[in-house]
């Protein structure tokens, strides 16, 4: 046996004399002094050891070897299981070990675990016992949470509030309870006993919590204003703060949320991510970027949803950035592999896709993210947000198709083969409804989440709600949206409440109404027009659809063109046709013949007209055919390109693809492609 030091023999000899000169308790208190001896080896021995080290697992075996009644080892098993698990067989089997170790601790220390003192020779005895139990308990609270027990979660916090720590440190039981109220916030007691009776009321109940831990600082300054050093408490503040910050955004009290951000601030303990999102639903989405970027470098690495790769990726479709969103989503995806996250990024993978008209890749991202078992960790967002978004994009992506096969045959109501196609593919898009608006019907936070179009936690992107709601009780929508637009106290968010509006107006063939409220979005100074391209791209798509209702083609060429300027992407799937001129050399009729049975104006002529450079050649005995895509000035709306193809006919639609810059030959498509081959 290894002794770490000198005076651990010299104690245990101490000891020894001691049981030889008082012998009247005979073996009991020979065992017992024994006992101390191992402890007091192990606590020498765990000096200076990180339990979630390379070296904490040995040594927990080391520990337990010695003395396997004393906690320390039971501890160190415990937290270097949870903190090594990534997936939900690893939290479950760091469970016991940590069980063990708090029933250990509760019944060897628990006079060490009630001292209260403003006495440094009281308090400094214990003060490592109350450490450990905050370890153990915040390292079993993460196993109970990401095993999807909130009822042995809120169990573990009341249970910890019954010591009355002078200080928490680690556990924080209040902002805990709180946070697990909010994030269960749409059940209610009949699933929970935690919660109360609606949202609501859970919400209330969340913000009590935080309350309470305020209260319990201010009770607990006059213990600790002695014992640690001035400005101690601003840490555990910050704390509560966060919690407050997370239920401030949700609840859209702005003026709230703000001030306890600021305050955060100030202290240099702003959450990035958190702010990053609360600016996003503010309409602040170049901030909310800037804030993304600094939480990319703040929480790269930690096992979990990195949720500025998430929302970046929904900033960059609103940017009509789509490549920019598959790049750094397929980054994540391979830098992370399948740890928890890995669907997430999959479903913004796919979103991404699907805005850049990548349906086939869409899907295949889509259908992994289905089938994988994500574990929500340390978030707010679960499996209900999950399943949602990934039936939003199902339908979204349905809709696509059935577009798309329309703009590839735009005499498609004379083709059978084609009839055919678009009934089945109409069906399944039903059937996608039927089951989305039955899940919808009964998700209690639609009017604080989907509604309000931009919310901290919707997992969806403003357009996507559309694809939810157009086929459904127009009237019921336009009264809502009103309602939605009277009530905003966030002035850059009103453009997308008015443009929801006068989609729906446009489906009650309100034209006039629709148009001016389009026409509204167009003025208004707070649109960003790097960040919101998909705004302005959708009201043109729409003013264009108002200029056909009244029979004004000239003014539908010339939105329909703002819409190839802008996001070229969306104009297969709008049912619109733009105004495009080929310019075409070389020559290959078949391919040519593909391209021009698209959905585009090839007759179009003037100042609304894009322009598109085409040129069949021969290259090492393969047909090539190089692209690009020009608007009347001259700028460069998809910049020159080639690719090589057999199949003449498949080359023609794809060219039309590509000249709305859907694909390509950019980085991020080869990314895709890797992607796809796995």
């Amino acid at each position: 046996m290894r002794i770490a030091d000198r005076s651990y023999r010299l104690l245990y000899a101490c000891l020894l004399a001691v049981a030889f000169v008082f012998p009247a308790d005979g073996i009991a208190q020979s065992k017992a002094l024994q006992k101390a001896a191992q402890r007091y080896e192990i606590d020498a021995k765990r000096s200076g050891v990180d339990p979630t080290s390379e070296d904490g697992l040995p040594r927990s075996r080391e520990f337990l070897r010695i003395d396997s009644s004393y906690y320390v080892g039971w501890m160190f098993e415990g937290i270097y299981k949870m903190d090594h698990a990534a997936d939900y067989v690893g939290y479950k089997n760091a469970i016991a070990p940590l069980e063990k170790a708090l029933y250990l601790l509760e019944r060897d220390y628990g006079k060490q675990l009630s001292t209260r003192s403003s006495n440094i020779q009281v308090f400094y005895p214990v003060y490592n016992y109350q450490v450990d139990y905050g370890r153990i308990g915040y390292s079993l609270r993460e196993c109970y949470a990401n095993t999807e027990q909130p009822e042995k979660v809120v169990a573990l916090m009341r249970r910890t509030l019954k010591w009355k720590f002078q200080r928490e440190f680690i556990l924080d039981p209040y902002n805990f309870l709180a946070w697990i109220t909010h994030r269960y916030r749409f059940y209610t007691n009949a699933r929970y006993s935690f919660l109360k009776g609606s949202l609501e009321e859970n919400e209330a109940l969340a913000m009590r919590y935080l309350d309470s831990s305020l209260q319990m600082l201010a009770r607990n300054r006059k213990y600790n204003d002695g014992l640690f050093m001035p400005g101690y408490d601003v840490a555990d503040k910050m704390g509560v703060y966060h919690y407050k910050c997370i239920l401030y955004s949700y609840a859209l009290q702005i003026d709230s949320a703000e001030k306890y951000f600021g305050l955060m601030r100030r202290n240099n303990a702003l959450p990035h991510n958190n702010y990053a999102n609360f600016k996003s639903v503010c309409g602040d989405f170049r901030q909310a970027a800037k804030e993304y970027s600094i939480a990319s470098g703040v929480e790269s690495g930690d096992k979990r949803l990195q949720e500025w790769a998430y929302y970046t990726s929904i900033l960059d479709i609103g940017k009509a950035a789509p490549k920019d969103a598959v790049a750094l989503c397929n980054g994540m995806i391979k830098g992370y592999g399948s740890t928890p996250g890995f669907g997430w990024y999959n479903i913004a993978l796919s979103r991404a896709l699907a805005y850049d008209g990548q349906l086939t890749n869409a899907n295949k991202a889509l259908e992994k993210a289905a089938g994988f078992k994500e574990l929500h960790i340390g978030t707010t967002l679960g499996q209900s947000h999950y399943d949602f978004s990934i039936q939003l994009q199902r339908l979204m992506q349905k809709e696509q198709e059935i577009q798309l096969q329309r703009f590839e045959h735009k005499d498609w109501w004379y083709s059978p083969s084609v009839l055919g196609e678009l009934g089945k593919l109409s069906g399944e898009r039903l059937m996608l409804q039927y089951l989305i608006i039955n899940q919808f019907a009964e998700n209690p936070e639609r009017d604080r989440v989907v509604y309000k179009l931009f919310s901290s936690e919707s997992t969806v992107g403003w357009d996507e709600v559309w694809f939810l709601i157009k086929d459904f009780s127009t009237a019921f929508f336009v009264k809502r949206f009103e309602k939605e637009l009277k009530e905003n106290k966030r002035k850059a968010v009103d453009k997308y409440f008015r443009l929801f509006l006068a989609k729906l107006k446009l489906k009650q063939d309100k034209t006039k109404e629709a148009k001016a409220l389009l026409l509204q979005i167009l003025q208004d100074q707070t649109t960003d027009k790097e960040y919101e391209q998909l705004l302005l791209a959708r009201t043109y798509e729409a003013l264009a659809q108002c200029a056909l209702k009244e029979k004004e083609p000239k003014a539908a060429a010339r939105w329909t063109y703002e819409l190839m300027r802008s996001y070229p992407q969306l104009v297969p799937f709008s049912g619109l046709k733009a105004p495009l001129r080929l310019r075409i050399s070389g020559n290959d009729a078949a391919a040519i013949a593909a391209l021009k049975n698209c959905n585009f104006d090839f007759e179009a002529a003037g100042s609304n007209t894009c322009y598109a450079d085409i040129r069949f050649y021969t290259q090492n005995n393969r047909k090539q055919l190089q692209y690009r895509l020009i608007d009347a000035q001259g700028r460069v709306i998809v910049k020159e390109q080639s690719f090589s193809y057999k199949d003449a006919t498949q080359a023609g639609k794809d060219v039309a693809l590509r000249l709305c810059n859907i694909g390509g030959t950019e980085s991020a498509e080869k990314a895709i492609r890797k992607e796809v081959k796995k």
